[in-house]
């Protein structure tokens, strides 16, 4: 249901939140991940009106926090008068019918919240289409009598049927498995041609050094392309502003640098939304550089480190050469806190992007890793090999070229890339080429 369709604000719906901590999570992080699921809520147009924190080493099969904890969050969202219950993880077909059939509401667990948001975030068609399969995939094995029954009850922000039930629709969520599965098919069809033209855009494009902002959700990647490429990207402080890539020229020293920006990732990600956003997610895979912004005034940053790398694990991306940039630093007050960050992570970059701090580190830390990835070589190319020199006027910067009577001599600097092109060009033709040169072609 396209959240469009209704502009009237309506009562906002009110959640009980729950989570579980023991051997793997402590306290302490089970808070934190519990706030930053108040959060989610809040970004789905909810409010949050109970946190219930269980110590439990492992989920219940049946209920996730055990009969007798559910039955007093059934007595909480009463007390309360709730709406729905959400649960900071992932939850099994089993679970959200035994836990709806107690609690009489509404249930959501982590990754339908984070499909949720996505879908009232989604304003493209590709994103909109994208977005949909991760929501039919999830919603497949889920369809009940009771979810369809509640899906109607009461409207959220900005669409009728509240949060969980945006994107797709009630339509959607009421037809057969079916059906389902046949709008499944359609949607990967119409994906997999979505891939093939980015493909032949990106390969427009691959004589550029490809740069992609990747981090965390709102650490600030879009300000940073902002401010980086002097452009005006949509840049909000609010969970997955960016949904869609986006991609910008700058320039860095002699070069263009092609600087992507993508999706924001987060802890439990939904594996559907990664697949489906696969397309979107290849600006990452195939870029030359991954600018890692985080957010340094935030005190998980360490976990959405590593989130970010479980991420890009994922997408078969951890191999990337990578700057780190800790961004808000005009956040910190602390001068300590911030050189303890660059003692932890040497090489990182600490920067402000709505303040413009420390931006020209950036370019020169790009600078250098793209140096990193060009040659220098003299070359003697026989006169009548004249199509030698012509590829290299096509493919490398050419910083000095003279003649004799019999050849062309000289100095280039090429991406490695071409190399192996220039190499096997060099070889069938009988050419020589010495590699010691310094970087002013001398």
């Amino acid at each position: 249901m396209n959240s469009d369709l209704k502009t009237n604000i309506e009562e906002k719906e009110r959640a009980v939140l729950v989570g579980i901590y023991g051997d793997t999570t402590d306290k302490n992080l089970a808070e934190e991940h519990l706030a930053e699921l108040e959060l989610l809520t809040d970004t789905a147009g909810g409010v949050t009106v109970e946190k219930i924190l269980q110590p439990r080493n492992s989920p219940d099969v049946s209920t996730y926090i055990g009969k007798g904890k559910l039955q007093e969050v059934r007595q909480k969202i009463k007390a309360a008068s709730a709406d729905l219950v959400i649960f900071d993880d992932d939850l099994s077909p089993t679970q959200v019918r035994n836990i709806e059939r107690t609690t009489k509401v509404k249930v959501l667990d982590r990754s339908g919240l984070i499909l949720d948001i996505f879908a009232s975030r989604a304003k493209t068609a590709a994103a909109k289409t994208q977005v949909e399969l991760a929501q039919l995939q999830y919603l497949l094995p889920r369809l009940t009598r009771f979810w369809t029954h509640l899906s109607r009850q009461k409207g959220g922000v900005g669409t009728k049927g509240g949060i969980g039930t945006k994107g797709p629709g009630e339509t959607q969520i009421e037809t057969d498995r079916r059906l389902i599965g046949r709008r499944i098919a359609i949607l990967k069809e119409k994906l997999q041609k979505l891939d093939q033209q980015r493909k032949v855009q990106r390969q427009g494009r691959s004589d550029s050094l490809r740069v992609a902002l990747v981090g965390y959700t709102n650490a600030g990647k879009s300000s940073l392309m902002n401010a980086i490429t002097e452009t005006s990207v949509l840049a909000e402080d609010r969970l997955f502003a960016t949904l869609d890539s986006t991609v910008r020229r700058f320039p860095v020293g002699h070069e263009d640098v092609l600087l992507s920006d993508t999706v924001g990732f987060i802890r439990k990600l939904p594996h559907n939304l990664v697949e489906s956003f696969k397309s979107t997610l290849d600006e990452i895979r195939e870029a030359d550089l991954l600018l890692h912004v985080v957010d340094v005034s935030s005190p998980m940053k360490k976990e959405y480190i590593h989130t970010v790398y479980e991420t890009l694990k994922e997408l078969g991306a951890d191999d990337k050469p990578e700057i780190l940039v800790f961004n808000k630093v005009d956040l910190v007050d602390s001068p300590e806190e911030l050189a303890a960050i660059r003692k932890e992570y040497p090489g990182s970059v600490l920067v402000s992007a709505t303040r413009g701090i420390g931006l020209e580190e950036i370019t020169s830390e790009i600078k250098k890793k793209v140096e990193r990835n060009y040659i220098y070589r003299k070359i003697v190319v026989p006169i009548y090999h004249y199509h030698i020199v012509s590829y290299l006027h096509e493919v490398a910067e050419v910083k000095k070229q003279t003649y004799d009577d019999a050849s062309v001599h000289l100095a280039v600097r090429i991406h490695e890339k071409y190399s192996g092109k220039l190499n096997e060009l060099l070889q069938n033709s009988n050419v020589s080429a010495v590699t010691a040169m310094d970087t002013n072609g001398e």
